[in-house]
């Protein structure tokens, strides 16, 4: 059986991944850990900056990694098992993630940091510059 394009227009070229991008993307956040996208305005600036803020409480930083992978920043998290220590209770888990965002053509990673329990990753835009490039058309005989 065939599905259906979710693009149906010909004007859009070289949008056919989009639902297989969105179906990876549903797969691979699942809620944790929490996050805030802000906009960060800076006066006199036209480029457009942007904060992640992961809650990523008990992870150090050689347990994390931050990726571009294409298109997509790719944050995981892995903690270590502690086999020396003995739990009474155990309420808070060793646990890993793996958290997907897609970026903008032209979005760039400026930079991240951890910092009482939040991991911050910093994306600037630059300001785009209006292009116009002359096609030749060649004649074939």
């Amino acid at each position: 059986m065939r599905r259906p394009k979710t693009v149906s227009t010909p004007l859009l070229l070289g949008f056919d991944l989009t639902e297989a991008l969105i179906a990876q993307l549903a797969r691979a956040n699942d809620g944790y850990p929490p996050y805030n996208i802000e906009l960060v305005r800076r006066a006199g600036s036209a480029s457009q900056r942007l904060r992640i803020t992961l809650a990523v409480a008990g992870f150090s930083e050689d347990e994390l990694d931050v990726t571009v992978e294409g298109n997509q920043l790719i944050i995981r998290g892995s903690q270590m098992e502690r086999p020396e220590a003995e739990y009474l209770f155990r309420g808070i888990a060793a646990r890993q993630f793996q958290r997907v965002f897609v970026m903008a053509d032209g979005m760039d990673v400026a930079g991240a940091a951890l910092r009482n329990g939040l991991l911050v990753i910093e994306l600037i835009r630059p300001e785009l510059q209006e292009m116009v490039r002359k096609i030749n058309i060649s004649a074939s005989e």
